[in-house]
């Protein structure tokens, strides 16, 4: 059985715990490797570690540090094929699927080359009397990103990336479920001229999170996962004196308007719910129509769509849609969802339970899923089912759909569909939720924008990539300075006479 270790100080090192966490190929339900599980002692010399690294990579020049990212993403685009087999091999998803993982954190890398730009501090000339006063962004030290399972490419990509850049040494700690990414990336960065130590990976558990949160070195923790997850590590990283940036949970509505292209809408609800077997942050997973006339319209549209939807392995051929979810226990949470919204009397239009491949028997699929007559008090709007799953709500006015959407306790991301842009404006400007697509149905930013959400989706106060990451990895230093008489006082032409 393969075991995977750790990467530190710029070679895999074995776990000395004698704790492994079981690494699953998810399309066969067979097990593929084993990880190990870090014990505290092992996170604490990591970073020891990576605090001596850090300091000559913090004296490094921006630019100097740009090129080494320049650098990375070529050998990111160079290695993209690989890179996207792991992710896939260990997540399930499409190969097409897996590349756009790996993309999405490629852009994050592309914005990192002008680091130095994004670093520079401010100047005031004459301030007062003689005097000037500038700052500079310096960087925290030793800072951590907590990744989780769906994104293995990109979020730790999203993490390295302006930390790395802004001058600090990272710990990585990606998913125990998708661990190979994560140390394939570290080599790629060390190959692209990253010196030792500034980029550790760690496996490990919830051991090793809590060592990360208690650790006095680390200053600064970045978490993506669910919310009570993020509102536990945001507490306790605060507790200590450091910053977080922790992400967590989502429940995405798409309201559809009686004026939206209904053929567009339903193409984008059916890509934006199953797709990745609908284990993305920003999944759509409700539907909102205003209007019965709308609803029935939609329904027409989306059920044919969905029943064509092909659910296989990644290896099964350029024509399926989405893989499995991530574990047994996954499979049997979402399925169990969809029998409570049976029992809770919403109306199932396309059933994904029991969902049997040829070969692949063992294998954690769902199928895609259409839930009618959904209402706000069911667990399968309620919460965040991390799975094909589409619930549709009916509501009978556009205010009555925002406020269904700024009820939720989640404010991840929202879209709307509608040909009127005073409708559109309206619902951008008063819903309470970070991130809006108009006639887009996952408005995820471009990487020099930044990602984040509102409510119980986020605690921090800073969001992932763009300007507020170089702001959350930096700290600023303020300098009044004032210089006394030198030698524009007059040049002397002759010797002075002693006093």
């Amino acid at each position: 059985m393969k075991e995977i270790g750790h990467w530190i100080n710029g070679k895999l090192v074995a776990g000395t715990s004698g704790r492994f966490a079981d690494v699953f190929n998810p399309a066969t339900g067979e097990q593929q490797a084993k990880v190990a599980l870090a014990t505290p002692a092992e996170l604490d010399a990591a970073v020891a570690d990576a605090e001596k690294a850090q300091v000559a990579w913090a004296a490094t020049n921006p630019q100097r540090r740009a090129r080494v990212m320049m650098k990375f993403a070529d050998l990111i685009n160079q290695h993209m094929d690989e890179l996207a087999e792991l992710v896939s091999l260990e997540h399930g998803k499409t190969l097409p699927d897996a590349r756009g993982d790996v993309q999405r954190g490629l852009e994050v890398i592309e914005v990192c080359m002008g680091a130095p730009a994004l670093l520079k501090g401010e100047y005031t000339d004459g301030a007062g009397p003689g005097i000037d006063i500038y700052s500079m962004r310096q960087p925290l030290g030793v800072v951590a990103g907590i990744t989780p399972f769906n994104f293995p490419a990109m979020i730790p990509l999203w993490k390295m990336g302006p930390a790395l850049s802004a001058g600090n040494a990272m710990i990585l700690k990606p998913s125990e479920r998708c661990p190979s990414t994560s140390i394939r990336l570290a080599q790629l960065a060390q190959e692209a001229g990253l010196p030792d130590g500034v980029l550790q990976v760690v496996n490990g558990d919830k051991d090793v999170v809590d060592a990360i949160l208690d650790n006095e070195t680390v200053q600064a923790v970045g978490f993506v996962g669910s919310t009570p997850i993020a509102q536990y590590i945001y507490g306790r990283a605060a507790n200590n004196g450091k910053r977080a940036q922790c992400f967590g949970g989502a429940k995405n509505h798409m309201i559809i308007m009686p004026d939206a292209d209904m053929d567009k809408a339903a193409d984008a609800l059916v890509g934006a719910s199953m797709g990745a077997a609908g284990e993305r942050c920003m999944a759509i997973s409700v539907a909102v129509p205003v209007g019965e006339g709308t609803a029935e319209a939609l329904i027409e549209r989306l059920v044919p769509k969905i029943d064509k939807l092909k659910v296989g392995p990644y290896t099964g051929g350029a024509d399926v849609d989405f893989g499995p979810v991530i574990t047994a226990q996954a499979k049997a949470r979402i399925e169990g969802l969809i029998s409570s919204g049976v029992d809770a009397g919403a109306t199932l239009v396309v059933d994904g339970r029991n969902l049997n491949i040829q070969g692949y028997e063992n294998g954690y699929y769902v199928g895609p899923t259409l839930f009618d007559n959904v209402t706000p008090d069911m667990d399968i709007y309620t919460q965040e089912i991390f799975g094909p799953v589409l619930s549709m709500v009916r509501q009978d006015s556009y205010e009555d759909a925002l406020k269904l959407v700024m009820d939720n306790e989640f404010g991840n991301g929202t879209s709307i569909f509608t040909a009127d842009g005073d409708t559109a404006r309206d619902y951008a400007s008063r819903v309470n939720v970070g991130m809006v697509g108009i006639n887009f149905p996952i408005p995820v930013p471009l990487s020099y924008y930044t990602f984040g959400g509102w409510k119980k989706s986020a605690f921090g106060d800073l969001n992932q990539y763009g300007p507020d990451a170089f702001r959350f990895y930096t700290k600023t230093k303020t300098v009044t300075a004032r210089w006394f008489s030198g030698i524009k006082d007059g040049v002397a032409l002759n010797f002075k006479a002693l006093d």
